[in-house]
């Protein structure tokens, strides 16, 4: 399989369920700009959407959109512990707040990466992310992981909210966060992701 990705972004969650999955896969570098790629392509003949994550598989299908691509993956080592079984309650439980994730945390994050937004509208969406991270700061109160042992949606909130400090939030804010933070970052999975990303070359 082959992972697109851009440093920094949210195909971080795929690489590191790659990793804690042990699954082979080749780690692809796309210029989210200019969308080339470290193998000599465009990334939109990928992905027509033109951003990351995009996972090929071996057959040629391209998945994308991240909560799906870790699940697919999931779902090719049976038994692993990052994910129920599909068809089982606690699997829809997974799916609820992969998509709390996405929408809420990920999609409430977007906009404060928007130069051209006057300040008072980005304090709006400030505020707005500020009460679900209140929400999942709750939830993890006497709980090292978001659903009790380490899984896919904590590998995908830890990459969304390693973004608050580029619109200077503290995580320390969130005393719960902030632990679940260090947690995760001491993960190896974790660890050699981020290195092997920071080891690439710029496209």
């Amino acid at each position: 399989m082959k992972l697109y990705f851009a440093p920094m972004t949210c195909s971080l969650s795929p690489h590191i369920v790659l990793r804690e999955l042990g699954l082979p896969f080749e780690l692809i570098r796309v210029n989210n700009k200019t969308k080339d790629t470290a193998d000599g392509r465009d990334f939109r003949d990928i992905n027509p959407k033109g951003y990351v994550a995009a996972l090929v598989l071996d057959n040629g299908e391209v998945l994308t959109e991240g909560p799906a691509i870790v699940q697919y993956l999931a779902d090719l080592v049976p038994g692993n512990t990052l994910a129920p079984a599909n068809g089982t309650w606690a699997r829809t439980r997974l799916q609820e707040l992969l998509n709390f994730i996405t929408s809420e945390i990920h999609g409430g994050s977007a906009p404060l990466f928007n130069g051209d937004l006057p300040e008072p509208v980005k304090e709006i969406f400030r505020q707005k992310l500020f009460k679900r991270l209140d929400y999942l700061n709750r939830g993890l109160v006497n709980k090292d992981y978001l659903l009790g042992t380490f899984g896919l949606a904590d590998a995908y909130l830890f990459t969304v909210l390693k973004w608050l400090p580029f619109f200077n939030i503290d995580i320390k804010n969130w005393t719960e966060l902030a632990s679940f933070m260090n947690r995760i970052e001491a993960r190896p999975s974790v660890q050699a992701a981020i290195a092997a990303e920071e080891a690439t070359q710029p496209v």
